[in-house]
């Protein structure tokens, strides 16, 4: 099954790799950049930005209140203020890779734990709270609509549809001809980004 691309907008940085949504605006986190931009949906323009404390962030979350950002290089999880740019609060969750993330229900899930599994942490710690497989090995980006996951794979580029109760994959769309970045849903659609091109994309799904 396909989606469609809305319409597509240059990223503000360099290697977008990261992508979340805090009501209305986006936050694309561009790793060789080594910044994370606040930016208008509607137009692309950068707003502002702040420093990403991650040496190679690939993930990026919000959590209502502050952003989430993973690095792969220290497989550790960053909490940020986005007004500063301050480090809140550094978490080690157990076999992360440190590649997507996003928040749900109070807590966080992160793709590319060891075993190719997708696991739900403690933010306040960063304890293990349950895990289960992948739809396929190679997790990326990770998004949260309210009522399940979504999920991109960059060994077939699809973006999966989870149900976080049982870990099934209820469908897949096939969007193989971006190679993705970050992942985000907006309350209507989907965003995710070219990371060898530097464009962001937004994304309506079709009803299954």
């Amino acid at each position: 099954m396909a989606g469609t691309v809305i319409r597509s907008f240059a990223a503000p940085g360099v290697y977008p790799a990261g992508l979340a949504f805090d009501g209305r605006a986006l936050w694309v986190q561009c790793k060789d950049s080594v910044l994370i931009y606040q930016v208008d949906p509607a137009t692309g323009k950068a707003l502002r930005s702040i420093p990403t404390p991650a040496l190679a962030g690939y993930g990026l979350a919000w959590d209502g209140r502050t952003l989430w950002s993973t690095d792969a290089t220290t497989k550790k999880l960053y909490q940020i203020d986005p007004v500063t740019g301050t480090v809140i609060r550094i978490l080690t969750p157990p076999g992360f890779a440190a590649l997507g993330v996003t928040f749900a229900d109070r807590t966080l899930y992160l793709s590319g734990l060891t075993g190719n599994k997708i696991g739900q942490i403690d933010p306040a710690t960063g304890t293990l709270i349950r895990s289960f497989a992948e739809p396929i090995g190679g997790g990326y980006g990770m998004a949260w609509d309210g009522r399940t996951l979504w999920w991109e794979n960059f060994t077939d580029e699809l973006i999966y549809q989870i149900d976080p109760a049982t870990g099934k994959a209820l469908r897949s769309l096939d969007f193989s001809a971006i190679p993705k970045g970050g992942l985000v849903w907006d309350g209507r659609t989907l965003w995710t980004e070219n990371r060898n091109t530097n464009v962001i994309y937004q994304l309506a799904i079709d009803k299954p």
